[in-house]
C-alpha cells in the first residue's frame, strides 16, 4: 500500500498542474495557430475556433480520459487481474455493436443526436445488463464468473459486427472503421455538460468506496472477512465502471490503452491505495488523453490520426517499458 495523510498532497497537486497546463496549451495548438489575446478580444475566426471547435474538443478530451482511467482501477481491483481495461467486461463491444448498427441501417438522427451516439449508448447497456445475468443467474456473482461472461458478450459483439461489416458497402464499411479506430470530435456545450455531470457522480461513487476496493484487490474472502459484501462490492464496482466506459465510449468510439497503462504507471509511482489511486487516475487519465489529442491534430499536418491509435502506438511501448522497469509486479 501506498503512503497515507500528507503522502497524498503532492501526487494530487502534481496531477492537477498537468491536467491545468495540457487544457491551457492544448486548445492553442492545431493546423490553425491561435492567440489567447485574439480570443478575448472577440476577433474572428480565432473566438470562433476556440469556442466552437477547441475547448468542447479538449473538454471531451478530459472528460473522456479521466473516465476510461478511473474505470481501469476498479476493473483491476474487481478481477485482480493487472491486464484488465474498461473494455474486458462487454461494454465497448456492446456499444461498437449499436454504433455498426445504426452505421449499416443507416438509422436516422435521434432526439436531435447522431444515431450511432444514441444505439452505441443502447448497446453498451446491453450488454451491461446481459454480462450481469448470465454473471449473477443461479449462482453466487464472483469476480471469476463476472469476467467469464464479459468475456464471452465481447466475443459474441465483435463476431456480429465483422458479419455487419463484411456485409457493408464501401462508405459504410470506412464509416465504421473510423469509429472503431476512436476518435474526439467537438460536441455542444448541452452534450458536455450532461457528460460532466453523469461522469462526476460516478467518479464520486467510486471514490466513496476506495476502501472497499482496497479490500476486494485482495481477494473476495478477505473482503467478507472484513464485514464487506463481495458481491455488492462487484456489482457496485462493475456498475460504476461500466457506465463510465458506457457514457464515453457511445460519444468517442473505443479508445483503448488508456485504462490499461495510466493505472499501472501510477500504480508503479504511488502505490496501489485506492484512496490515491483513484483521483490520480482520474486527473493523469484526462491529461494523458488530451496530450495524445495535440499529437493526433498535429503529426500530419494533412490529415488527423484518430486519437485511438495515438494511445495505442504510445500505450503498447510504455507498458512494456513498465514490464521492463524492474520492479516485480504491476499489481499489488
Amino acid at each position: 500500500m501506498s503512503k497515507g495523510g500528507a503522502g497524498f498532497s503532492l501526487p494530487l497537486a502534481t496531477g492537477l498542474l498537468a491536467v491545468l497546463m495540457v487544457s491551457a496549451l492544448a486548445p492553442l495548438i492545431g493546423t490553425e495557430p491561435l492567440d489567447y489575446a485574439k480570443v478575448w478580444a472577440g476577433v474572428w475566426p480565432d473566438r470562433e475556433i476556440f469556442l466552437d471547435f477547441r475547448l468542447p474538443r479538449v473538454a471531451l478530451a478530459l472528460l473522456t480520459g479521466a473516465a476510461l482511467a478511473g474505470a481501469g482501477v476498479l476493473f483491476q481491483a474487481l478481477l485482480r487481474d493487472a491486464l484488465a481495461t474498461p473494455y474486458t467486461l462487454g461494454v465497448s463491444s456492446g456499444a461498437s455493436l449499436g454504433a455498426v448498427c445504426a452505421i449499416c441501417f443507416n438509422l436516422p438522427p435521434l432526439l436531435g443526436l447522431p444515431a450511432a451516439e444514441i444505439t452505441a449508448l443502447g448497446g453498451a447497456l446491453g450488454a451491461l445488463a446481459l454480462v450481469l445475468a448470465i454473471a449473477g443467474g443461479g449462482r453466487r456473482m464472483s469476480s471469476f464468473t463476472l469476467l467469464l461472461a464479459g468475456v464471452t458478450m465481447n466475443s459474441m459483439a465483435m463476431a456480429l459486427i465483422l458479419l455487419l461489416h463484411s456485409m457493408a458497402n464501401f462508405a459504410q464499411s470506412f464509416a465504421i472503421a473510423h469509429w472503431l479506430m476512436g476518435g474526439l470530435e467537438a460536441p455542444g456545450w448541452t452534450h458536455l455538460g450532461l457528460l460532466a455531470g453523469v461522469i462526476a457522480a460516478l467518479a464520486a461513487v467510486a471514490m466513496w468506496g476506495a476502501r472497499s476496493w482496497n479490500l476486494l484487490a485482495v481477494g473476495e474472502e478477505w473482503a467478507a472477512s472484513r464485514g464487506v459484501s463481495p458481491r455488492r462490492l462487484l456489482l457496485t464496482g462493475y456498475l460504476t465502471a461500466s457506465l463510465l466506459t458506457a457514457a464515453v465510449t457511445a460519444l468517442t468510439g473505443p479508445i483503448g490503452f488508456v485504462g490499461l497503462i495510466v493505472p499501472h504507471a501510477l500504480r508503479l509511482r504511488f502505490g496501489s491505495d485506492h484512496r490515491l489511486l483513484l483521483p490520480c487516475s482520474f486527473l493523469y487519465g484526462a491529461a494523458f488523453l488530451v496530450a495524445c489529442d495535440i499529437l493526433s491534430r498535429t503529426l500530419l499536418r494533412a490529415t488527423e490520426i484518430p486519437v485511438g491509435v495515438i494511445t495505442a502506438l504510445l500505450g503498447g511501448p510504455l507498458f512494456i517499458a513498465l514490464l521492463r522497469s524492474g520492479r516485480k509486479s504491476l499489481w499489488l
